[in-house]
């Protein structure tokens, strides 16, 4: 069963205390902006049931075929020594994820939010399968068992969660050995002095060896985003907005080397022939302004409330998809996917928005009558339920107008 899972409700539970305590130091955390964290990250988890294969089938394979010793899990010392080398291999993950741009096009998804806040650390991306497991190969090469390549993985991975807030100010020693909320605050930031630093997931030794550390300088606050904006709370969009813009620069270059290097360059690098036809302005920190198109409040509430209730359906797919036949895994998937979608759209009051969601809770009360997916009677009930209490409340907001800004 996916780790993860366990981890759901202590994420939630964290996120509204971090919310409770920016109300009372007088700063309210963006509804709009968490939830679409919020559903990049449960279209992570939705789409990593698919990709499992590419990030553990290859290390797994690599690990039986070309490893050229074999370290056992009952070794006590295996276990902090393959941490430390995990995190210094995600290091350079993480490092070449901002410098060579088919990588950002993946990455760029945790970055986007123009927020930072715990619920920035759940804004996942869907498309790192692709190549992320490539840096973690010699792991696999050394010996190091897929069991404990898995464990020290998610713990990287959920030390990281911490450290995406403004609630937690600067931690002295603290900060100059490990990564901490300073120190990854400075990694979020779109200014020019923190731009591409302070990558270690877990040790900052890394980023002091190679010259990529940089203290966080209270006299110039960290702007939070990416230096071209999504202005989006489509989650799909989110995932596929910077593969769209290389793939249409190098569609456009006239010479075929320029073509390739679209993809290896680093980010914003653009052959002299598109820059031309196709000029971009140059970024100015000035000029950046938060995506905040306004909403009805019921509206953005009823967004909120619908984004607690996809917890539930999420979690029980997650539980149940390996066992789950493909054509169901996949059909639930796609209602999923569909969820996060409607509800991004939502969120920007767009015309067709409401129609979708009536459609989507129709589509869910349509699974729940044919017996899919196969639970008891009394939750096919609450679901009946909750879809049909949906509905209701889309008829009732259907005169909901956006507040102006």
């Amino acid at each position: 069963m996916n780790p993860i899972i366990y981890a759901i409700p202590v994420f939630l539970g964290l996120i509204a205390i971090e919310a409770v305590v920016a109300r009372v130091r007088g700063r309210s955390l963006r509804l709009n902006d968490g939830i679409t964290s919020l559903s990049l990250g449960a279209l992570s988890q939705v789409t990593g049931v698919f990709s499992k294969l590419a990030m553990i089938g290859v290390y797994v394979w690599a690990y039986q075929h070309f490893r050229v010793t074999t370290l056992r899990t009952d070794v006590l010392w295996i276990w902090p020594v393959a941490l430390v080398f995990y995190d210094f291999l995600y290091y350079f993950h993480h490092r070449y994820a901002h410098e060579v741009s088919v990588l950002w096009a993946a990455h760029v998804v945790h970055h986007q939010s123009e927020e930072y806040n715990l619920s920035t650390a759940l804004r996942q991306t869907s498309t790192d399968f692709m190549f992320g497991w490539l840096f973690f190969l010699p792991m696999a090469l050394l010996g190091f068992p897929p069991t404990v390549y898995v464990v020290v993985g998610l713990i990287d991975l959920l030390y990281q969660f911490w450290i995406h807030t403004e609630q937690i100010g600067k931690l002295g020693v603290f900060d100059r050995l490990f990564a901490s909320p300073s120190n990854h605050r400075v990694h979020h930031a779109v200014n020019d002095k923190y731009l591409d630093k302070n990558y270690g997931g877990i040790f900052m030794l890394w980023d002091r060896m190679f010259g990529t550390f940089i203290e966080e300088d209270d006299a110039e606050p960290p702007t939070f985003g990416t230096r071209a904006p999504l202005r989006s709370f489509n989650p799909l969009w989110a995932n596929l907005d910077t593969y769209a813009a290389l793939a249409k620069d190098s569609w456009h270059a006239a010479r075929w080397l320029d073509k390739l290097k679209v993809w290896l360059k680093h980010p914003g690098w653009r052959p002299a022939d598109v820059a031309q036809r196709f000029p971009k302005a140059p970024f100015v920190l000035a000029d950046l302004r938060k995506y905040d198109p306004p909403v009805a409040p019921a509206l953005r509430h009823y967004c909120g409330l619908q984004y607690l209730v996809l917890i539930v359906p999420l979690v029980h797919f997650l539980i149940v998809a390996d066992s789950l036949p493909l054509p169901a895994s996949i059909a639930y998937a796609a209602w999923l996917t569909l969820s996060v979608y409607s509800l991004g759209r939502l969120l920007e009051e767009q015309a067709y928005a409401r129609v979708l969601e009536a459609g989507r809770w129709l589509l869910a009360l349509t699974f729940v009558i044919a017996g899919f997916p196969d639970v008891a009677p009394l939750v096919r009930a609450i679901a009946a339920g909750v879809g049909a209490l949906s509905l209701l409340a889309l008829i009732v907001l259907r005169s909901a107008r956006p507040v102006t800004a």
